[in-house]
Protein backbone atom coordinates (compact mmCIF):
# COMPACT_ATOMS: atom_id res chain seq x y z
CA UNK A 1 0.00 0.00 0.00
CA UNK A 2 1.29 3.44 -0.94
CA UNK A 3 2.42 5.77 1.83
CA UNK A 4 -0.39 8.28 1.29
CA UNK A 5 -3.01 5.56 1.79
CA UNK A 6 -1.24 4.31 4.92
CA UNK A 7 -1.30 7.86 6.28
CA UNK A 8 -5.00 8.22 5.40
CA UNK A 9 -5.75 4.91 7.11
CA UNK A 10 -3.85 5.89 10.27
CA UNK A 11 -5.34 9.39 10.45
CA UNK A 12 -8.90 8.14 9.98
CA UNK A 13 -8.35 5.49 12.66
CA UNK A 14 -6.99 8.11 15.07
CA UNK A 15 -9.70 10.69 14.38
CA UNK A 16 -12.50 8.18 14.97
CA UNK A 17 -14.18 8.48 11.58
CA UNK A 18 -13.40 4.89 10.57
CA UNK A 19 -14.79 3.67 13.89
CA UNK A 20 -17.97 5.68 13.16
CA UNK A 21 -18.10 4.05 9.72
CA UNK A 22 -17.81 0.58 11.23
CA UNK A 23 -20.64 1.44 13.63
CA UNK A 24 -22.87 2.72 10.81
CA UNK A 25 -22.15 -0.38 8.71
CA UNK A 26 -23.02 -2.66 11.64
CA UNK A 27 -26.20 -0.69 12.44
CA UNK A 28 -27.32 -1.05 8.81
CA UNK A 29 -26.48 -4.74 8.57
CA UNK A 30 -23.85 -4.18 5.86
CA UNK A 31 -21.44 -6.96 4.89
CA UNK A 32 -17.86 -5.66 5.16
CA UNK A 33 -15.04 -6.54 2.79
CA UNK A 34 -11.46 -5.30 2.56
CA UNK A 35 -10.63 -3.30 -0.54
CA UNK A 36 -7.31 -1.93 -1.83
CA UNK A 37 -5.70 1.15 -0.30
CA UNK A 38 -6.91 0.44 3.23
CA UNK A 39 -10.61 0.82 2.45
CA UNK A 40 -13.47 -1.25 3.80
CA UNK A 41 -16.68 -1.54 1.79
CA UNK A 42 -19.98 -2.39 3.42
CA UNK A 43 -22.57 -3.71 0.96
CA UNK A 44 -26.29 -4.44 1.31
CA UNK A 45 -26.79 -1.62 3.82
CA UNK A 46 -30.43 -1.86 4.92
CA UNK A 47 -31.23 1.45 6.66
CA UNK A 48 -33.18 3.95 4.52
CA UNK A 49 -30.96 6.89 5.41
CA UNK A 50 -29.03 8.25 3.71
CA UNK A 51 -30.71 7.56 0.40
CA UNK A 52 -27.51 8.10 -1.62
CA UNK A 53 -26.19 5.08 -3.53
CA UNK A 54 -23.12 5.15 -1.27
CA UNK A 55 -21.65 7.19 1.56
CA UNK A 56 -18.36 7.26 3.41
CA UNK A 57 -17.28 7.57 7.02
CA UNK A 58 -13.50 7.51 7.41
CA UNK A 59 -12.10 4.56 5.49
CA UNK A 60 -15.46 2.79 5.37
CA UNK A 61 -17.57 3.07 2.22
CA UNK A 62 -21.16 1.94 2.70
CA UNK A 63 -23.67 1.17 -0.04
CA UNK A 64 -27.21 -0.14 -0.42
CA UNK A 65 -25.98 -2.14 -3.42
CA UNK A 66 -25.22 -5.84 -3.20
CA UNK A 67 -21.77 -5.24 -4.66
CA UNK A 68 -19.40 -2.39 -5.49
CA UNK A 69 -16.67 -3.01 -8.03
CA UNK A 70 -13.08 -2.18 -7.15
CA UNK A 71 -12.47 -0.08 -10.24
CA UNK A 72 -15.68 1.91 -10.56
CA UNK A 73 -16.22 5.66 -10.67
CA UNK A 74 -18.44 5.49 -7.56
CA UNK A 75 -15.71 3.73 -5.55
CA UNK A 76 -13.12 6.30 -6.67
CA UNK A 77 -15.52 9.11 -5.70
CA UNK A 78 -16.12 7.65 -2.24
CA UNK A 79 -12.38 6.96 -1.75
CA UNK A 80 -11.76 10.68 -2.31
CA UNK A 81 -14.26 11.39 0.47
CA UNK A 82 -12.20 9.09 2.68
CA UNK A 83 -9.20 11.33 2.08
CA UNK A 84 -11.35 14.38 2.83
CA UNK A 85 -12.18 12.89 6.25
CA UNK A 86 -8.47 12.66 7.00
CA UNK A 87 -7.88 16.29 5.96
CA UNK A 88 -10.95 17.63 7.81
CA UNK A 89 -10.34 16.01 11.19
CA UNK A 90 -12.64 13.02 10.92
CA UNK A 91 -16.26 13.32 11.95
CA UNK A 92 -15.73 17.09 12.11
CA UNK A 93 -16.16 16.85 8.36
CA UNK A 94 -19.87 16.10 8.79
CA UNK A 95 -20.95 19.63 9.83
CA UNK A 96 -18.64 21.06 7.16
CA UNK A 97 -20.15 18.74 4.56
CA UNK A 98 -23.74 19.58 5.52
CA UNK A 99 -22.94 23.30 5.52
CA UNK A 100 -21.44 22.94 2.04
CA UNK A 101 -24.56 21.02 0.93
CA UNK A 102 -26.75 23.84 2.26
CA UNK A 103 -24.70 26.47 0.46
CA UNK A 104 -24.90 24.40 -2.73
CA UNK A 105 -28.68 24.20 -2.43
CA UNK A 106 -28.89 27.93 -1.74
CA UNK A 107 -26.85 28.91 -4.80
CA UNK A 108 -28.11 26.25 -7.24
CA UNK A 109 -31.13 24.39 -5.87
CA UNK A 110 -29.10 21.15 -5.69
CA UNK A 111 -27.30 19.74 -2.63
CA UNK A 112 -24.32 18.36 -4.56
CA UNK A 113 -23.68 20.53 -7.61
CA UNK A 114 -21.79 23.31 -5.80
CA UNK A 115 -20.83 21.36 -2.66
CA UNK A 116 -17.07 21.75 -2.37
CA UNK A 117 -16.70 18.19 -1.07
CA UNK A 118 -18.69 16.64 -3.92
CA UNK A 119 -16.87 18.74 -6.49
CA UNK A 120 -13.54 17.69 -4.96
CA UNK A 121 -14.56 14.03 -5.11
CA UNK A 122 -15.71 14.35 -8.73
CA UNK A 123 -19.33 15.18 -9.47
CA UNK A 124 -19.77 12.76 -12.36
CA UNK A 125 -18.07 9.90 -10.50
CA UNK A 126 -20.58 10.33 -7.67
CA UNK A 127 -23.55 10.51 -10.04
CA UNK A 128 -24.05 14.23 -9.44
CA UNK A 129 -25.00 16.56 -12.24
CA UNK A 130 -23.46 19.98 -12.71
CA UNK A 131 -26.07 22.70 -12.25
CA UNK A 132 -25.84 26.39 -13.02
CA UNK A 133 -25.93 28.97 -10.30
CA UNK A 134 -29.26 30.61 -9.62
CA UNK A 135 -29.51 33.83 -11.67
CA UNK A 136 -29.02 36.05 -8.64
CA UNK A 137 -25.58 34.46 -8.03
CA UNK A 138 -24.33 34.58 -11.61
CA UNK A 139 -21.40 36.88 -12.23
CA UNK A 140 -22.14 39.63 -14.75
CA UNK A 141 -19.31 39.51 -17.25
CA UNK A 142 -20.02 42.78 -19.01
CA UNK A 143 -18.81 46.00 -17.40
CA UNK A 144 -21.15 48.94 -16.84
CA UNK A 145 -21.57 51.23 -19.84
CA UNK A 146 -19.49 54.03 -18.28
CA UNK A 147 -16.51 51.70 -17.86
CA UNK A 148 -16.84 50.33 -21.38
CA UNK A 149 -16.77 53.92 -22.70
CA UNK A 150 -13.47 54.57 -20.95
CA UNK A 151 -14.82 56.88 -18.22
CA UNK A 152 -13.05 56.53 -14.88
CA UNK A 153 -15.21 54.99 -12.17
CA UNK A 154 -16.80 57.29 -9.59
CA UNK A 155 -15.16 56.21 -6.37
CA UNK A 156 -17.13 58.61 -4.22
CA UNK A 157 -14.25 61.00 -3.65
CA UNK A 158 -14.93 64.24 -1.85
CA UNK A 159 -14.74 67.14 -4.39
CA UNK A 160 -14.00 69.72 -1.69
Amino acid sequence: MRLRYRVRLAVNLLNGSTLAGLGAAKAGGARLARFPDGLLVGTSYRLPVPSAPAFTLGNVIITHRDALGQDTPLLRHEARHSTQYAWCGGVLMLPLYFTAAGVSWLVSGDFGAWNVFERGAGLADGNYAARPLRPVFRFQRSAPAALRAGDPPDLGSDPG
